[in-house]
């Protein structure tokens, strides 16, 4: 595996990975490189709206301006993530794979006006020292798959999961039906 085959994949949590804040969680890969990952889930809605803690940013968001939980790193600190019409490289707009790329959200909204197409923000993010992900996925806390557009802004984010894996090809698509708790089982 290198580093450039992650960027705009999907990592989603093996049932093996049952501790919070990762249990069940679905992560987009934004960056990957000799250096280590940064990565948000999205699937964990917050009980907050982007308007008590960005206000300038409310009118931009989907989703009624719910705020993320992108992981347990930089929990002060809020990424924008966003999709952008296929002509427009705004500014402050950096490409992470496709037109799915992070936004500076330093940069006044009003320059970005008519240039994103979806967009969320999210308090904090998962990151991995180099090599640190790799060795997780080959302990079996990950499972890498493709990622589609719409997986990032998802209407429904928590069935995420389970319709994630029920999409997979494979023997994978058979967890979707893992239990909660398989001790019910």
């Amino acid at each position: 595996m290198t580093a450039s085959t992650l960027a705009g994949s999907l990592l989603v949590a093996t049932p093996l990975l049952d501790e919070p804040p990762f249990r069940r969680s679905v992560i987009v890969v934004l960056d990957h490189d000799d250096d280590g990952a940064l990565g948000v889930v999205v699937n964990r809605a917050a009980d907050l709206t982007v308007d008590r803690v960005l206000p300038d940013w409310s009118n931009a968001v989907d989703d009624a301006g719910v705020l993320f939980i992108g992981g347990p790193v930089g929990t002060d600190c809020a990424l924008a993530v966003a999709e952008v019409i296929e002509s427009d490289d705004p500014p402050g707009w950096r490409e992470c794979f496709g037109r799915i790329g992070l936004i500076d959200l330093d940069v006044p909204p009003e320059l970005l006006a008519g240039a994103i197409q979806r967009m969320r923000i999210f308090a904090g993010y998962a990151g991995w020292s180099s090599g640190q992900l790799e060795g997780e996925i080959t302990e079996g806390a990950w499972y890498v798959v493709d990622s589609e557009p719409d997986d990032v802004f998802s209407l429904d984010p928590d069935t995420l999961w389970r319709r994630v894996l029920r999409r997979q090809t494979d023997q994978l698509a058979y967890l979707a039906t893992y239990p909660d708790d398989p001790t019910h089982n």
